[in-house]
């Protein structure tokens, strides 16, 4: 493990927690992990960050969708589907991430938190409600193949090349795409997640841009924090994550905008 002061690893193990914790009830808990992990190991590659990150992350998002997949209603064959396709475009867009440096990857992963926080203020009932009128019509040939291929290869690809937002980015597409109420897209997004991080690891795994010890370490409070977020969200509903989600977007903004400045 590279030299990392107590305070950094507590603090990076707490931001695992959190990003667990988010992932689980509305997604995205990438856009907390590898802002911090930036942040955190400065002198570290975007490659390895990155790498560790899926390391980390695909733990926590394992545990929640075994504890969606006992509760909540998920179409696990077409979950796969999708899944499988994610898998390869995931390791595709991680083979191109080896080349990105740090100071490209910051004003990316802005822009990306940006996206996320004016959809979120613009669609107040995110999270809280179905999917509007489409919920609960037929799933018809042609929206499944758009699932498969453009859902899981082109977020799939995504997840792998840069990662943040992509939990969030699955429940959307797959609202919009097969109709399915906010949790059963939230689970089914779980599943298709597992196989995204587990393309982009073994990618990074191969290149050897994994922290293997520091990812162990804060994967244990991921899993806690993906735990509890499953349960919370299939007991209590995800409306109250806005605000907590908002504020950490708007505050990590905040510090890579000012870390770019400064660079």
């Amino acid at each position: 493990m590279h030299e990392i002061s107590l305070t950094t690893l507590v603090l990076l193990c707490l931001a695992a927690a959190a990003a667990g914790w988010i992932d689980a009830v509305v997604g995205g808990g990438g856009l907390l992990l590898l802002p911090a992990l930036l942040l955190g190991l400065p002198h570290v590659s975007a490659a390895h960050a990155l790498g560790t990150n899926k390391a980390v992350a695909i733990v926590g998002t394992s545990g929640a969708a075994v504890a969606y997949v006992r509760k909540a209603p998920v179409r696990v064959g077409l979950a796969v589907r999708v899944g499988l396709t994610a898998l390869a475009g995931s390791m595709a867009g991680a083979f191109f991430a080896a080349g990105i440096s740090s100071e490209v990857l910051r004003p990316v992963i802005m822009v990306v938190l940006l996206g996320v926080a004016a959809f979120v203020l613009l669609r107040p009932s995110f999270g809280t409600d179905a999917s509007g009128d489409d919920a609960g019509r037929p799933v018809t040939r042609a929206r499944v193949v758009t699932a498969v291929v453009l859902v899981g290869g082109g977020i799939g690809f995504y997840d792998g090349l840069f990662g943040p937002g992509t939990g969030t980015f699955l429940v959307l597409a797959l609202s919009a795409v097969l109709h399915l109420d906010l949790v059963t897209a939230s689970a089914t997004a779980k599943i298709v997640n597992v196989c995204t991080n587990a393309g982009a690891l073994a990618m990074f795994a191969y290149q050897g841009t994994v922290l293997w010890q520091l990812a162990a370490l804060m994967a244990l409070f991921n899993l806690a924090g993906g735990l509890i977020g499953a349960k919370m969200a299939l007991s209590r509903g995800s409306g109250f994550v806005r605000v907590v989600l908002l504020t950490v977007v708007f505050s990590l903004v905040a510090k890579l905008g000012f870390d770019q400045w400064r660079a």
